[in-house]
């Protein structure tokens, strides 16, 4: 048989990332990890953002092998800027109204006699993509939720439902921002001793109860539990006491660490050349970083969807769906 050829009783994953540029990524680099091990990949990609791959790196660029294949579903927003991110407010509601027939819609396909797929054994969907627990309900197969932030966030996330039924958000008036309500402590958070409103993820400053993506959050938050299990990209030794507190809260944790060192290991990866970028790289910067000293630049990378704030106090603060960066003392005295 031809090694390229699809083998009926491969275990056949379907992945589908929050379909912006750095959850696509992590999701492309877990999926060639399952693949490694054996299983038959169908990656699925919004038409803009699969379009956007195709124009970057090469109308077959994605071409792929025939057990890791791509596939798309619409979006449903209007014409954008084709060489930028999409509004994540807009996307976010499409995302709960109407992703969930298209991706049933291709399930059914992957599934028909008449395709040269194995069966769809199991989903790996983003976690923050919530509708795919209902897909996988309709179809009575395991989904795992991926969530491409790290344990302490994802805890953090789980606690906004709470905090909405307990009054504490959203917030009364902008006032609120300022006057100190921000410093109250959260004493009720497994794992996590001492923190503050101030330190979880940034939605619980919204003002709006109808803010689209307050809402969505939320759903995220109340759906996840429901799905086999969830797989985080953090390790044991980082956040233990965090993991061992979400194994209450789901069936089934796991702690996938970082991806990248994973992928370094694989010998002669036959998908090495699927890149991750869904911009034209710009290598003019290198000229630039070669010509400074060993250990005297600091990058920093907030993500590909940013809202910076500048603090009361002289450091900043960034918000990005995937990162939460915090400055080392030693970074912040050189940047002062």
């Amino acid at each position: 048989m031809d090694s390229k050829t699809p083998k009926a009783d491969k275990p056949h994953a379907v992945c589908i990332p929050f379909p912006v540029q750095s959850h696509i990524k992590a999701m492309l680099k877990f999926s060639k990890l399952l693949h490694h091990k054996g299983f038959h990949i169908t990656f699925v990609n919004t038409e803009f953002n699969h379009q956007r791959f195709l124009k970057i790196r090469g109308s077959n660029s994605l071409d792929g092998l025939s057990d890791f294949q791509f596939e798309t579903i619409p979006d449903n927003l209007p014409p954008s800027d084709p060489n930028a991110s999409q509004d994540v407010s807009s996307l976010c509601n499409s995302i709960m109204k109407n992703f969930l027939a298209s991706f049933s819609n291709l399930l059914v396909k992957l599934n028909s006699a008449t395709s040269n797929v194995p069966p769809v054994t199991c989903i790996i969907s983003d976690g923050f993509m919530q509708f795919t627990i209902n897909a996988a309900q309709e179809l009575g197969i395991p989904i795992l939720m991926f969530f491409t932030i790290s344990a302490c966030s994802l805890m953090g996330y789980m606690q906004i439902p709470s905090l909405k039924d307990k009054g504490i958000i959203p917030l009364k008036d902008k006032k609120y921002l300022t006057n100190g309500y921000l410093d109250t402590v959260i004493d009720w958070i497994p794992g996590m001793r001492g923190i503050q409103l101030k330190d979880l993820p940034s939605h619980v400053r919204t003002i709006d109860p109808n803010d689209v993506i307050f809402k969505f959050v939320i759903e995220t938050a109340e759906r996840a539990p429901a799905a086999s299990g969830i797989v985080i990209q953090t390790f044991d030794a980082l956040e233990q006491e965090v993991l061992d507190a979400l194994l209450t809260m789901f069936p089934h944790v796991y702690a996938i660490g970082p991806l990248q060192p994973l992928l370094n290991h694989l010998p002669n990866d036959p998908l090495k050349s699927i890149g991750y970028s869904l911009w034209e790289e710009e290598t003019e910067c290198l000229q630039w970083l070669n010509s400074k000293a060993p250990n005297s630049v600091i990058y920093v990378n907030f993500g590909s969807i940013v809202v910076w704030q500048l603090a009361e106090r002289a450091y900043f603060k960034a918000w990005d769906w995937d990162f939460l960066l915090i400055f080392s003392a030693k970074a912040m005295a050189q940047i002062k």
